[in-house]
Parts: C-alpha cells; structure tokens; sequence
C-alpha cells in the first residue's frame, strides 16, 4: 500500500475549523455557521457536538445571533443581510478564495466581462459571482467556453474556481485563450496551492498502483477531482467518507493500493483506514515523499488574541 503525501488539510481548512472552535470558546454555544463550514461531514459533525449549528442561510440564524462565514465564501449580499439582522459574522473564507473575489471586483470595476472558470452550483462559486452578477458567466466545460459570447470580445478576463482539476481547467483556459486573444487572467493561478499539490501527487503515484481510494465527502470538490484524475489515467479509484465505506470486492485481483485524502478530510479518518487494512494482513505501508507545505493563515480578525501589554519600566 502506498500513502500519498501531501494529502488532508489544507491551511483555509485548518484555519476555518478553528475559527469555529475559537468562536465557541469565546461566545459559547450555540454559534451559528453558515452552510458546511468545510466539507466534510466527519468535521461539521464533530463541531455540531461542540455546540456549533449549521444552517442553510444567513435567514435561518436568529436577529443577532454569532455566523461564522464558511471557508468556500460568500456574495457581499450575504454580508449584507447578516447586517440588516444585526448578526455578528466571522468570516472565515479561505484567503486564496478571498483573493479570488478581489480579482472579480476589480477586473468588473475596469469593464470586463468575467468568465468565471468553475462549477456553477458549488458555493465557492456562488459566492465569487456574486462579487459581480451582471458581468460574469460560469464557464464549467470546454463546450460553454466555446459557446461563450461577451459583449465586447477585447474586454474579457478569467478567474477560477480554487479546487478545480488542473488539467481540465487549462483545457477551458486553453479555448478561451484561443477565442480571446485579448484576455486577461490574475499573474498567478487561483487553483490552490494544495489542490494542485494533491492531484500532482495523486499523478506521481499512479504507475505504481492498481486502485486508488480517496478520503473525503462527496460534495468536495477538491477530493472529487483526486478520484478524477486517477479515473482519467486509466485507474480505478473509489471516493469514500471513512473505512467503513470500504469495499472488500473493490479489491479483488489488487496488488497495490494507494491512499490519499482531500483537503477537508481528517487525518484520523486516513489512520482509521490504514488500520482497516492492517486488520486485513496488509503489513507494507509505504509513504511517498512529496511537497512539505508550511503555509499558515491568521485567524478572522475578531478572534486572534489581543497583544500582551509591555512590561512595566522599572
């Protein structure tokens, strides 16, 4: 069995997670979180049992109440409905997705038509079209980039969804480039850091095994794109939310697995399956060597700890 690295949080999860955390310890429960804070339903279970009550909208939380922000985002619209309720939001969107919205709201201030690279329904993208609404279009195919049609064919420039494939992404950005000569992108790719770090090790380790399982919630976006690619090179590969959706016949005529796990997913649910195949006589784990990722995001302003007063001259 080969384990994949890097795999698992990533620093926007980490930081969204605990600032939920942080937000219950220091205004108690119940705090308010507006859709899933991070997908994975291991992670919203376990800060439900910590006094954390998650809703579908900004509307569901009472006048009032504490709303932390999910880490995919939102449309200033959210922020402004929140106010209207006199809520006291966290927000604690990734700063990769942050950066995202800043492209939008700028390339729409210069008179752009942005085609915004992503899944329409993902709320990542909800909340990136809502930066600008009347000036941007989903774009989630190379058949839509062909088919797109801007006002003005000299005014057009991308964003993207941050835990795109990589590959299907540069085929779109690839149409567009073609179609648009004059189009204009951020310097740098919004795919994230650790989106792109997981597939590229996802890549590395498919000519050595036989299956691939991916751990992760089926409405992550980052962790479908692992199974992706596996599928696309031609390796079964199987999302799956913890060992116990393990199945024993996917395993049939397997000589080598290998394990890996998306961005939203817990490290102990990777353990957990680890043990599930050591119960199973697998004795040969293997971990791969990869990117060391040491990125760290600060906490939402309203959370991090006041500075320590100076000491006292003497």
């Amino acid at each position: 069995m080969l384990l994949a690295s890097p795999r698992g949080f990533c620093a926007g999860v980490e930081r969204a997670v605990e600032t939920v955390e942080r937000a219950l310890a220091l205004h108690g429960a119940p705090v308010y979180v507006r859709k899933q804070i991070v997908h994975n339903v291991h992670v919203v279970r376990d800060l439900e049992q910590r006094g954390a009550v998650f809703v579908e909208s900004e509307q569901d939380a009472p006048v009032g109440a504490v709303l932390v922000l999910s880490a995919h985002g939102v449309a200033p619209s959210v922020h402004e409905n929140a106010q209207r309720r006199s809520q006291r939001t966290i927000d604690a969107t990734c700063p990769l997705v942050s950066k995202v919205h800043a492209e939008a709201r700028s390339y729409a201030a210069g008179g752009f038509t942005i085609a915004l690279v992503g899944h329409e329904e993902h709320e990542e993208v909800v909340g990136t079209r809502g930066e600008a609404p009347e000036a941007t279009v989903v774009i989630g195919s190379v058949a839509a980039a062909e088919a797109f049609t801007p006002a003005d064919r000299a005014k057009v420039a991308y964003v993207t969804q941050t835990t795109l494939s990589m590959d299907e992404t540069a085929e779109i950005l690839a149409v567009l480039r073609r179609r648009f000569p004059a189009i204009v992108g951020p310097p740098k790719d919004d795919i994230c850091y650790a989106t792109t770090n997981r597939q590229n090790a996802v890549k590395e380790m498919l000519p050595l095994i036989d299956l691939l399982l991916v751990v992760g919630s089926g409405n992550s976006s980052n962790s479908n794109r692992l199974v992706d690619v596996a599928l696309g090179a031609g390796v079964p590969a199987h999302l799956i939310e913890d060992a116990g959706c393990i199945d024993e016949a996917w395993l049939d005529g397997i000589e080598t697995v290998g394990l890996t796990s998306g961005a939203s997913a817990p490290e102990r649910l990777v353990t957990g399956v680890l043990r599930w195949f050591r119960e199973r006589g697998v004795e040969q784990i293997e971990r791969l060597d990869g990117v060391v990722e040491d990125i760290e995001f600060r906490l939402p302003s309203e959370l991090r700890q006041p500075a320590r007063p100076a000491p006292a001259a003497v």
